[in-house]
């Protein structure tokens, strides 16, 4: 277990650009203007040799508790409450100001340690700003530049020692063997190991937020009534102990997303860095849970959505949300069903939950759906079991003879797996209509395992000996 450091301070200070820093990656949405940060970011940290996890928070505003900044500030506030050590970020140019001076007095009040660190310090125009630092009470600032890597040797002297004592102290427990997931065989007791990667992605206030703090057991991300609220994917590490105690308990790494709306109505550059931080947390994840909210049905927005789930080679899924105020939920449901058969038609069957964010409805069904998913997208068939799959699908309905020339489909192999891919050989394979690899691919999902996961074919025709532009 890693010591835990929060970065604390005033809005536009540098913060995430600090967080970055530290965590060698732009994971943090960075841009000029104030409040981009919203939920607690962590990541893992290394300095000089010293690991930690660091968490970027919002800025620190003096806001009714009830506001959309307030709810930010209790999320601030919380981390450091837990944190092995903070890191109060100002900017040293602009100087101190009254906010500054407004978070080192509750600061004080805490006993969590405190680093007090002066950014943009590079140059003799912060020199004015870190001497009125002082006059915090919080020891001598570092002075630091979060942009251009200045000052990284004075943190790691200020932090070693809190973090040395923090190992000392800590039990070292048993360390559990890495596991690689990225071999072509995956053995079924590293999976069942391994975290599981699960993304909540959909539209703007379809209670993403509300859902993963429902699965938490705690107010870990902000919610309100305002859309947009999540900008940056946040994940979480957390385990799920199924209900009854029999089996296991099981890790998950939830990842919450930013709403994405249609592509003409998002144009302010924040939200677009936000989606594309949406998009590249959907590339990371092994299921992901679309969430449609039940008082506004499924829209086209939601096909595109899941749409580009599927093409990326993601397993899955779709959650009802708010289930607990839907209106005539039967024909609702079997709407939503007929609707996704029609417009997911390369990928029939998905698995459809009903949910509930705020009572917790149907929660623990969606995970065990969601490491059954995740087991079909991680599944290997053996060669013989899939050839001879192969040749009854073959005999049952033979592939047609375009031209009166025959396709001759020889063989078939598994080549990958997360997301299954299989290559089929054969001779005339370019005129082979897509409407029979469909009903390949169906077929390997229906009999061979695979549920509702993407399946990908690929088709391999020999070269022909007498084409004289083989090597063009």
């Amino acid at each position: 277990m890693l010591p835990e450091i929060v970065i604390i301070g005033r809005p536009n200070v540098g913060k995430s650009t600090l967080f970055n820093r530290l965590v060698g990656k732009k994971l943090a949405l960075v841009d000029d203007q104030p409040g981009v940060t919203r939920d607690r970011r962590v990541g893992k940290a290394e300095l000089l040799g010293l690991h930690f996890q660091i968490v970027d928070t919002a800025g620190y505003e003096d806001e009714d508790p009830a506001t959309l900044p307030g709810r930010m500030r209790r999320q601030t506030e919380q981390a450091v409450t837990t944190a092995r050590a903070a890191l109060f970020v100002f900017d040293a140019r602009a100087g101190i100001t009254p906010l500054d001076e407004e978070i080192a007095r509750w600061l004080r009040t805490t006993k969590t340690p405190i680093i007090l660190m002066g950014n943009k310090a590079e140059g003799r125009a912060a020199d004015p700003g870190l001497m009125e630092s002082y006059a915090l009470g919080l020891g001598e600032p570092v002075a630091f530049s979060a942009e251009h890597g200045v000052g990284m040797a004075e943190l790691f002297d200020a932090l070693r020692p809190l973090i040395e004592d923090f190992e000392d102290a800590a039990d070292t427990g048993t360390q559990l063997p890495a596991v690689n997931l990225d071999a072509e065989a995956i053995d079924e007791s590293a999976l069942e190991a391994a975290p599981l990667q699960l993304a909540i992605v959909g539209r703007p206030n379809a209670g993403k937020s509300t859902l993963i703090n429902k699965i938490l057991g705690e107010d870990r991300l902000i919610t309100g009534p305002e859309a947009g609220i999540t900008r940056d994917s946040i994940a979480i590490e957390w385990t799920w102990v199924p209900p009854g105690g029999e089996a296991p308990s099981r890790p998950v790494r939830l990842i919450d997303t930013a709403g994405m709306r249609k592509r003409a109505k998002v144009v302010d550059k924040l939200e677009k860095l936000s989606v594309a931080d949406a998009r590249r947390a959907i590339d990371y994840a092994e299921v992901v849970v679309l969430l449609l909210d039940a008082t506004k049905g499924l829209e086209l927005q939601d096909l595109k959505i899941a749409d580009n789930v599927i093409k990326e080679g993601r397993a899955l899924m779709i959650a009802i949300n708010k289930w607990d105020v839907a209106e005539d939920a039967s024909s609702l449901f079997n709407g939503i069903k007929a609707a996704l058969d029609e417009g997911l038609a390369q990928l029939r069957g998905v698995p459809v939950l009903t949910i509930s964010g705020i009572t917790g409805k149907g929660i623990d069904v969606m995970l065990k759906a969601a490491f059954e998913t995740r087991t079909e997208w991680s599944r290997r068939v053996s060669t013989g079991m899939l050839n001879r799959w192969f040749e009854q699908a073959i005999e049952t309905n033979p592939p047609p003879a375009p031209g009166g020339k025959r396709i001759k489909l020889r063989y078939m192999t598994q080549a990958k797996v997360r997301p299954p891919g299989f290559v089929m050989f054969g001779t005339r394979l370019d005129q082979l209509p897509e409407s029979y690899a469909r009903y390949l691919i169906n077929g390997i999902r229906r009999d061979l395992g695979f549920g509702a996961v993407p399946v990908r074919l690929t088709l391999r025709s020999p070269k022909n000996p007498f084409d004289t532009d083989r090597d063009k």
